[in-house]
């Protein structure tokens, strides 16, 4: 299964740069994640900005940092390792490493129009959200991801419903998130290429040989 989707994901950031694709990973999954992203008291408010100042004119959400103190969280992180692997062997894209949380919105939360990089920055290369919601409404529960092309046009509308996973390259794609009408969880994470505090990469994965030129 991981095999196909790593694939399926691939070939999709090749060809569109994002994808979106709902029962992706595991019901199950996201029922354990959004167990235990509920019972936590950990969430803090989320920071803008290289100096991580709070703007709550920009973004009213809360974030709990992924780790592998469960086996819950271990199954997820290894899903997106293994998607890591599978990308720098398909593409030669350098990816170093992967750092997610989950995010909590409560209601009248929201985050506005923004880009997970900036160009050419070579942080973060291809972001990845997953979503934990059960019985998400369309009409009633707001809270939906926007995502626009590089020219500012509307081109997705994404319900957070459980199951459902997200994949673009970062600097590519300004995204926002709507206000939610009630509690919404998501894990947001990003692939990265630089190196990660206190360990040290081999020569070779600091440098991009990758083929898909402008996308990153």
């Amino acid at each position: 299964m991981s095999q196909a989707l790593y694939s399926k994901i691939t070939d999709a950031l090749v060809d569109d740069g994002y994808i979106i694709i709902p029962n992706a990973i595991s019901s199950a999954l996201s029922q354990n994640l959004y167990s235990l992203a509920k019972k936590s008291n950990n969430f803090k408010r989320a920071g803008i900005s290289a100096r991580k100042k709070i703007n709550s004119n920009a973004r009213r959400d809360k974030i709990l940092w992924l780790n592998e103190d469960s086996a819950t969280q271990s199954e997820f992180l290894a899903f997106a390792e293994g998607l890591k692997d599978f990308l720098n062997r398909e593409l030669f894209i350098g990816l170093s490493y992967f750092e997610s949380h989950f995010a909590l919105y409560e209601h009248g939360d929201f985050y506005e129009k923004h880009y997970d990089a900036f160009i050419n920055s070579k942080n973060r290369v291809v972001t990845v959200v997953y979503y934990l919601n059960d019985g998400w409404d369309a009409k009633d529960d707001g809270g939906e991801l926007l995502i626009y092309d590089d020219k500012d046009i509307f081109i997705k509308k994404v319900l957070p419903e459980a199951d459902t996973l997200v994949v673009f390259m970062s600097e590519k794609f300004p995204h926002e998130v709507l206000k939610a009408k009630r509690k919404r969880y998501s894990i947001a994470g990003w692939f990265r290429v630089d190196v990660k505090e206190g360990i040290a990469l081999p020569l070779e994965a600091l440098i991009d040989t990758s083929p898909l030129g402008s996308l990153i």
